[in-house]
C-alpha cells in the first residue's frame, strides 16, 4: 500500500510556470513506477507523463512533449512535474499515481487501468 499526496498546484497565466510534486508514503516508494494524469471538466482522465523506478524510462503525451519534465527523488519519497509554458488547455485537475505493476513502467503506462494508488488531485488554471 502507498498513499500519495500532491501539492502545488494554483492560478498561473499563459506562459507561465507550476512544479507540481507528489509525497509518497508507506511501502518502499521505490517500488513504483509512477505517472501524472490530469482530467478537465467534463473530459475524460488523460495521461501526462510516466517514470520507471529509476528515472532511466520516462514517456510523456504528445500534448506536453517539450514543455513538461517529469523527475523523481527515491530518497525523498517524491516525484515531480515540472510544468512549463503552459497554456489554458492545460487546466486540470492533475493527479499521481503508483503502478500496480511495481518498478517497470507498464506497456500500456497511458492507461489509467496500469495504476493501483492514486492522490486526491491538485488544481491547475490557466488563465488566458
Amino acid at each position: 500500500q502507498v498513499q500519495l499526496v500532491e501539492s502545488g498546484g494554483g492560478l498561473v497565466q499563459t506562459g507561465g510556470s507550476l512544479r507540481l510534486s507528489c509525497a509518497a508514503s508507506g511501502r518502499t516508494f521505490s517500488s513504483y513506477a509512477m505517472a501524472w494524469f490530469r482530467q478537465a471538466p467534463g473530459k475524460e482522465r488523460e495521461f501526462v507523463a510516466a517514470i520507471s523506478w529509476s528515472g532511466g524510462s520516462i514517456y510523456y503525451a504528445d500534448s506536453v512533449k517539450g514543455r513538461f519534465s517529469i523527475s523523481r527523488d527515491n530518497a525523498k519519497n517524491a516525484v515531480y512535474l515540472q510544468m512549463n509554458s503552459l497554456k489554458p488547455e492545460d487546466t486540470a485537475i492533475y493527479s499521481c499515481a503508483a503502478s500496480r505493476f511495481g518498478a517497470v513502467v507498464s506497456a500500456i503506462y497511458y492507461s489509467h487501468t496500469s495504476y493501483g494508488y492514486w492522490g486526491q488531485g491538485t488544481q491547475v488554471t490557466v488563465s488566458s
